[in-house]
């Protein structure tokens, strides 16, 4: 089986390939929520904010890895800080032909232990209401459904109209880090 790798994304050669990996899900996304909710984003602005942000993404809240397999790109997850205690998991993705091969797994639980070693009590994601593949692994390390929260990644780039319908498509979900890892704990007693 081919090595999973977590590169931070800082080199142009690295910022590249996350942003062509980052630009071919949103797209895609983007094309889903035009034809089926009439709403859609503004992928070359999302993708600029996500290079371009030198505190978004980076050390010391928030991390933005490149995966890589067996020596190929095969994925982002990008982790930021929503509040005191509290961060946010963003822009996960690992292309179709790559799936099923436990890199979603990998990177979700990468982000989750950097989100602890960061000092995080809880970490939240929002996901579209289409991506139940996506939701079952997020419910399988411990996500739970929860209401819209303040300061979600939409409100930059939706006007008020078109942010309550991308509210009425998308699942919002939380982690209790500090029960996790109790519970997590207890399990290997």
């Amino acid at each position: 089986m081919a090595e999973v790798k977590f590169q931070q994304v800082c080199s142009d050669e690295h910022k590249q390939q996350a942003a062509d990996l980052i630009r071919e899900y949103l797209e895609w996304l983007n094309q889903l929520v035009q034809r089926d909710y009439g709403i859609e984003f503004d992928v070359p602005a999302m993708v600029a904010s996500d290079l371009a942000d030198p505190e978004k993404f980076h050390p010391p809240d928030g991390r933005f890895y490149l995966v890589t397999y067996g020596g190929d790109a095969a994925g982002v997850g990008c982790l930021k800080k929503l509040e005191a205690g509290v961060g946010e998991i963003q822009r996960m993705y690992v292309p179709p032909r790559l799936r099923g091969k436990g890199l979603g797994r990998a990177i979700v639980n990468r982000l989750i232990q950097d989100a602890r070693t960061i000092g995080y009590r809880r970490l939240k994601l929002e996901s579209l209401e289409f991506l139940n593949a996506a939701h079952s692994l997020y419910r399988s390390v411990g996500f739970r459904e929860i209401d819209p929260y303040a300061d979600n990644s939409m409100k930059s780039y939706q006007d008020a109209e078109n942010l309550d319908t991308y509210y009425s498509i998308t699942v919002f979900m939380e982690l209790d880090l500090e029960k996790s890892e109790s519970k997590n704990k207890g399990a290997y007693l």
